[in-house]
């Protein structure tokens, strides 16, 4: 009796100890996350880098520690990672996070667990313009995946590549929360560094449109935020509102108790 059990056990055993399959990756599979589990020092993202705000940013890390107790500076972790990210080109090396601990005085892990926890920090190279599409089901169905793949065949780069000039990535990122105007893009823009940053959505985008949008970009022009589509006003209807076509008319008597 107890011998089937014994092989049995044994056979299970080996199944769970036995290396993974290596599946090959191919050029057009698709990652699951954008971000990096782990950390390997390199030239330019290594704990021995000098890193530490600029002047002009000492100003605003003052400012942010100013909204927040001073026995609770450790909850400012995440503007101060934002405004170092800005600063650094639009990602974190670990010597920027280094120097936000020391800002809020807490262990470099402490701040470690926060950037590698949020997608919003990127711990490795973008570009100038870091370009997010929203990978969530509404875009998805109304076409996402085909404005990422557009995106990259344009650029020449794969997901989270930076293009030879320097110039532009492409990510994803989860629901930007604006699913009737499905499918949409984030641009984070880092060519002006922490002085001029923006963070802009583009709305109803289309295979055609993220590609202008890109060339405009390049040349230096802002194309404008919010709903690609002309016929749209916002989140309004394409071709203007079939209801509440004028101001609703207020009740026939505020004071209720009186109607």
């Amino acid at each position: 009796m107890l011998a089937p059990v014994a092989c049995m056990a044994s056979k299970r055993l080996s199944e769970i100890l036995r290396p993974p399959l290596q599946v090959p990756i191919s050029s057009g599979s698709r990652s699951f996350s954008t971000a990096l589990n782990y950390h390997i020092d390199s030239k330019d993202n290594n704990p021995e880098m000098p890193w530490e705000f600029s002047e002009a940013n000492k100003e605003w890390v003052k400012e942010i520690l100013s909204h927040y107790p001073s026995n609770y500076k450790q909850s400012a972790v995440i503007p101060l990672l934002d405004l170092a990210q800005q600063q650094h080109g639009g990602w974190l090396p670990v010597a920027a996070m280094n120097a936000v601990a020391k800002v809020i005085e807490v262990a470099p892990i402490r701040v470690y667990e926060v950037a590698t926890f949020y997608s919003m920090f990127n711990r490795t190279k973008v570009g100038k313009y870091h370009l997010l599409v929203c990978g969530t089901t509404p875009c998805m169905i109304r076409g996402s995946r085909d404005i990422e793949e557009v995106l990259l065949k344009h650029l020449g780069v794969k997901r989270n590549e930076v293009t030879k000039d320097g110039m532009f990535s492409v990510g994803e990122m989860e629901c930007m929360g604006c699913c009737v105007n499905a499918p949409m893009i984030t641009v984070a823009d880092y060519s002006k560094g922490s002085e001029g940053y923006t963070y802009n959505y583009y709305e109803d985008v289309t295979p055609k449109r993220v590609v202008e949008m890109v060339e405009m970009l390049r040349r230096g022009e802002a194309p404008p935020v919010g709903t690609q589509n002309p016929e749209r006003i916002r989140s309004g209807p394409a071709g203007g509102n079939t209801s509440l076509l004028r101001e609703p008319k207020p009740p026939p008597c505020r004071d209720l108790d009186a109607c």
